[in-house]
């Protein structure tokens, strides 16, 4: 079947039905979406007002009030069921995925997997929100610290991974006792209405078996900017968890500031990587042939950067400029094509300006023609594009989203690492050396400045179990695993007094008749 043939439309509405949306919700609105694959409308979604938004809110805070109080092994419960439905609606969900982001069919269903994967991990730790007993030096007495949920958490998130950042954030936040509004891209919308149809079934489950659970527990939030901003200034959400751009972190951080709001950013990567002169090459290849062109350069943990000793630069960028050559760009929904389309023109044409710009820096530019256009005139499938640069310059240090690899040569360990380190954003990286001593310096104190640092491995693909985030202009959150669940809770530092007297801290003296 060819792009000019598919019937994307047709086959959304039946997913949708099937996973138990209503036809209302995405027929006969103001929002159009289309799908990057053909370029055309497979939806058209009634958008909230601000007033609208308000009232969900204070919905969603009241709900919050009820949540607090079913104890957290309980809200595990609801968590366990959804991951229960999320396995059962697998296949359907992530062909989803693929239709609205372009994503290749194991990107969508891994997406997915992602979702089913931190609803194991927040199942486990419903029961591990723990806090610590501290020692006291006043005799019978004890102190310790306790963990309360927040409220109703604020999620925004970005196109590139729809529904995965949103279950990272919910299934936390709902086990340690949070409610959540949701306000996906304007750009991948359907999915968010399937998974919030899919939460809603899991809630019927464990209603049905006796839990108690309140309404608006999960609730979603269609619109654009004007609804973020509702959720960003609205005093009964304490913390709003924002993916997208380093400018949108610009505009969200200082409105939750300006009211003591807390924000958990996921914002811009510029990622990189080092190749040392004792590199595994073919490891390296296919390491950073994912890296930089999996999901068409629009994760956040893409590949952008490349140094490249000059002992091996010679041997490994020809071979990486060969796969790039080869590398299968279509519809994604076809086995073999590995490199789906950009998510629209607004896409295509940062891109090309970006090329436009490294080439007048002196960077030889190879791909990052646009393809298939005769078959889909208003989809925007591209060559992955590898630049090589003379220095590290112009559009080098600015994150555009799209497959552009800057490759650069390096002839010291410590010039590479200073140049990993000099660009805004601190996002992820990687190292591919089997010199123990690069490996344990670059995830050292001194070395990669990012919050994600791996050896071996591009700095694409995280898995759950650790914390997501970066720093410097990547924002400073955390999200998923470790002790990220502690952005969604409110730390109490508690002292009990057992015994009959009453000695202060510090030796303090207060005797009274």
């Amino acid at each position: 079947m060819t792009l000019a043939t598919l019937d994307l439309a047709a086959e959304v509405k039946a997913i949708l039905s099937d996973l138990g949306v209503k036809a209302e919700s995405y027929t006969g609105g103001t929002l159009a979406v289309r799908s990057p694959i053909t370029g055309l409308e497979i939806g058209k979604l009634r958008e909230e007002t601000a007033a609208g938004a308000a009232k969900a809110i204070d919905a969603a805070h009241a709900a919050f009030l009820e949540w607090r109080l079913v104890p957290a092994p309980k809200r595990g419960e609801l968590i366990r069921l959804l991951g229960e439905e999320l396995r059962a609606a697998k296949t359907a969900l992530g062909r989803l995925v693929s239709i609205e982001v372009g994503k290749v069919t194991s990107e969508g269903l891994g997406e997915v997997q992602e979702m089913i994967d931190i609803c194991d991990f927040a199942v486990g730790l419903s029961r591990q929100l723990y806090g610590l007993t501290i020692a006291t030096e006043r005799s019978e007495h004890r102190m310790m610290e306790t963990w309360h949920p927040l409220g109703a958490i604020g999620i925004i998130s970005a196109f590139n991974f729809p529904v995965a950042v949103w279950s990272w954030n919910a299934a936390l936040a709902i086990v340690c006792g949070n409610s959540t509004v949701w306000k996906p891209s304007e750009k991948t919308p359907l999915t968010a209405l399937a998974t919030q149809a899919i939460f809603e079934k899991a809630l019927a489950r464990f209603v049905a078996d006796g839990g108690k659970a309140p309404k608006n527990l999960s609730t979603v939030l269609i619109g654009g900017r004007d609804i973020g901003e509702v959720l960003v200034d609205h005093d009964k959400i304490p913390l709003v968890s924002a993916t997208g751009s380093t400018a949108m972190g610009r505009a969200v951080g200082p409105r939750l500031a300006s009211r003591f709001a807390r924000s958990l950013l996921e914002l811009g990567g510029n990622n990189a990587a080092i190749v040392a002169p004792t590199a595994d090459l073919d490891l390296t290849l296919r390491g950073v042939a994912f890296s930089a062109m999996g999901t068409a350069g629009q994760r956040c943990t893409s590949l952008r950067r490349l140094f490249v000793h000059d002992s091996v630069y010679e041997t490994l960028v020809p071979r990486l400029a060969k796969a790039y050559q080869s590398v299968t760009i279509g519809s994604p929904l076809e086995n073999g094509n590995l490199v789906g389309p950009l998510i629209d023109k607004a896409a295509y044409d940062k891109m090309q300006k970006a090329l436009e710009a490294a080439r007048a820096e002196g960077g030889k530019v190879t791909g990052g023609e646009r393809v298939h256009q005769d078959e889909a005139a208003d989809a925007y499938y591209v060559r992955p594009a590898i630049v090589e640069m003379p220095a590290q310059s112009g559009p080098v240090k600015d994150e555009t989203f799209a497959p552009i690899l800057y490759v650069m040569k390096y002839s010291s360990f410590d010039e590479a690492l200073a140049l990993h380190n000099d660009v805004p954003q601190g996002l992820s990286s990687s190292i591919f050396t089997n010199d123990m001593r690069e490996a344990e310096t670059f995830v050292s104190a001194r070395g990669s400045d990012c919050g994600i640092a791996n050896v071996n491995i591009g700095p694409s693909g995280a898995e759950i179990g650790g914390a997501f985030g970066g720093e410097k202009e990547t924002g400073g959150g955390r999200e998923s695993g470790s002790d990220a669940w502690r952005v969604y809770m409110r730390r109490a530092t508690n002292t009990l007094n057992y015994g009959r007297t009453l000695p202060l801290a510090q030796g303090v003296k207060f005797d009274i008749e």
